[in-house]
């Protein structure tokens, strides 16, 4: 999803689809079609994972490119004649996923300082993404840790109660 901040350099932001950690940012300096900044974006992400991007769901933007470095583009459009209700339904999940990016960046822009750029020039807007994409992640990171422990918490409270109560039996 591309982002475009006050300092009129677009950001280039690649999520997952279901964890919505962010895997890939590229800050652009030049004000160029969407569709030209995904090839930097999906190389960024691929190379932060361990397999290859084989799917990427995309909006209106980036009409005009089908596949970069081996990734399927997928745009919301209507559903072709020959779609069986699987794959309509399968693509309209998709799309619909694909809506996620949006609150994912009013976050980055509010919560981690994305609108607000103190670094200077072109290194300095990819400090600060780079920056505001860690933190997003440390923070997703540090609730699941933090729901763990308290599971784990509970469950060891239970380990002993039912304890005491085969004793007292």
């Amino acid at each position: 999803m591309i982002y475009k901040n006050k300092t009129n350099n677009k950001v280039s932001i690649v999520s997952t689809k279901d964890t919505n950690i962010i895997v890939g940012v590229v800050s652009h300096d030049k004000n160029i079609h969407d569709s030209k900044t995904l090839d930097a974006a999906i190389t960024h992400a691929n190379s932060n994972r361990t397999k290859p991007i084989q799917q990427a769901v995309c909006d209106r933007g980036y009409v005009g490119v089908k596949e970069v470095l081996g990734a399927m583009i997928i745009l919301p459009k209507k559903a072709l004649k020959r779609d069986n209700r699987y794959q309509r339904d399968k693509k309209r999940k998709l799309c619909k996923r694909r809506a996620a990016i949006e609150p994912i960046i009013g976050h980055l822009k509010s919560d981690f300082r994305l609108s607000r750029n103190l670094l200077k020039g072109q290194v300095g807007d990819e400090i600060n993404v780079l920056m505001a994409a860690c933190a997003w992640n440390l923070r997703k990171w540090l609730i699941a840790t933090a729901i763990f422990l308290f599971w784990q918490k509970v469950g060891l409270c239970m380990v002993r109660s039912r304890y005491f109560f085969y004793c007292t039996k």
